[in-house]
């Protein structure tokens, strides 16, 4: 005999309560604690559950290695690590509207139209809106099945009929409810249960399950965290809204690689691929205007360049404002100390703006140095070299560190027309003769005086002039 057991549980982070409160003092929400049945055995002298017996097999047996099925899009294939695997669950998150739907049902056609079956489950829309979508983006011949359910016990029931599906779109996962738990559907306990058994379902039968989750005010993956760890591989779909740009992203990979990104661009036909994005986030950008630098970057395995452009100016505030778009705040911060604290530049009275452009978010500290450069660039008015790229990363003396895969950086800086790049000394003894002219770089102060040098110099061009 088993009495009921009260639960209160976080609908942000998951963390459980015995009684209820109106904080979560995990994650410091207000009023997401909701109130959740378990079994829990009623005394110590409960006789445990016989369990079942299974086969253990030898590290080196013969087994088969599960083959990646190629969903013939490039830039999803190089995100997942060359395609799906057999039997490999992945979590896709991003915004409302940023085209998760569209990328998978674009997905689904193309393994539709290679002979494999795809069978894309929306519990968010009916199926006739499904086949708008698919009409609009002219995938209306494609082989795709499709069905509007919730039930997870049903799904799993209606899939195991006939030939295993390739691939399973589950579009969300938020929606999915399973008759093993109490709960409402949507709840942290409702996630993790229809999750589980879909990953069993997957890792039984064989088929790629991709599961649609919704994201928090923050960007998070709304639910439990341990539905990440669960998975095989979670993806995050990002990009502005006022952006043609999207990028997708690894967070999490058990079979390839962690931080590629693939971009596609958004079409009134649906997502296109780019297969060259460096050029492509170059192709609007100022010349010979202050404040701006191209800054070679890495993402994943492939080398990007990007335009990061800054603004400073004059301010009547008591305290200046920072604001940053595609670039970590706490790096701002830090460079501009190390900018005022070394290089005696006074930012103390100026606001003081950077955005990466294209809708791109950059995470590696080899940023830096390209950052430092459009500062101190737009305080000058000293507009920078237009063939030139620059990546390092800043320490907090001031020194210039060396960073990782540089012949690669400088590769796709010259195969897109670039003649100079400033890169770190430290670093300078990797790098080979290229047809790039270098200039080494080993302090952020000697950056800044070439900068500033340009600035005067332009300064008494602009006097004699006048």
């Amino acid at each position: 005999m088993s009495k009921r057991h009260l639960t209160f549980i976080c609908q942000n982070c998951g963390a459980a309560y015995n009684r209820w409160q109106g904080k979560c003092e995990a994650c410091g929400e207000w009023n997401t604690l909701t109130e959740e049945g378990a079994e829990r055995p009623a005394g110590p002298g409960r006789k445990p559950t016989k369990g079942r017996r299974f086969a253990l097999e030898d590290l080196a047996g013969g087994s088969e290695d599960a083959p990646r099925l190629p969903t013939g899009m490039s830039e999803l294939d190089r995100v997942t690590g060359g395609g799906f695997v057999r039997g490999s669950v992945l979590l896709l998150g991003g915004d409302p509207g940023i085209g998760k739907s569209t990328l998978l049902i674009q997905t689904a056609a193309a393994l539709a139209k290679r002979g494999q079956r795809a069978v894309y489950i929306s519990g968010e829309e009916a199926v006739a809106q499904v086949r708008l979508r698919a009409e609009r983006l002219g995938l209306r011949a494609a082989a795709v099945e499709l069905a509007a359910e919730t039930a997870v016990e049903d799904i799993i029931a209606t899939l195991s009929e006939g030939a295993t599906p390739r691939l399973i779109v589950i579009d969300s996962i938020q929606t999915m409810w399973t008759d093993l738990v109490e709960a409402a559907p949507g709840t942290v306990t409702q996630v993790r249960g229809s999750a589980q058994a879909l990953i069993r379902f997957a890792k039984r039968s064989g088929a790629t399950v991709i599961l649609v989750g919704h994201v928090t005010k923050d960007g998070q993956i709304a639910g439990p965290r341990v539905v990440e760890h669960m998975v095989d591989a979670v993806l995050s779909f990002e990009g502005e809204g006022s952006q043609q740009f999207r990028i997708l992203r690894a967070v999490k990979n058990r079979f390839g690689p962690t931080d590629e990104i693939g971009v596609f661009e958004m079409t009134g036909a649906g997502l296109r691929e780019v297969t060259n994005p460096s050029a492509l986030f170059l192709s609007e950008r100022d010349l010979g205007q202050p404040g701006t630098a191209v800054f070679a970057g890495i993402e994943g395995t492939r080398p990007l360049l990007v335009e990061i452009q800054a603004l400073v100016a004059p301010t009547s505030l008591g305290t200046p404002r920072r604001a940053v778009v595609g670039w970590d705040p706490s790096r701002l911060s830090m460079v501009l100390a190390v900018l005022e604290a070394h290089c005696g530049v006074k930012l103390g009275g100026h606001d003081v703006y950077l955005n990466v452009a294209g809708g791109l978010r950059i995470q590696e500290p080899a940023a830096d140095l390209a950052a430092a450069a459009a500062l101190v660039s737009s305080l000058a008015r000293a507009p920078l070299p237009a063939d030139a790229v620059y990546f390092g990363e800043v320490s907090l003396s001031g020194a210039v560190r060396p960073v990782a895969q540089t012949p690669a950086r400088l590769k796709e800086a010259a195969k897109l027309g670039f003649t100079r790049a400033v890169v770190p000394e430290a670093g300078r003894a990797d790098v080979g003769e290229g047809s790039l002219k270098l200039t080494d770089v080993g302090n952020l102060a000697s950056l800044v005086a070439d900068i500033a040098f340009l600035g005067n110099r332009n300064g008494k061009s602009r006097g004699q002039d006048g």
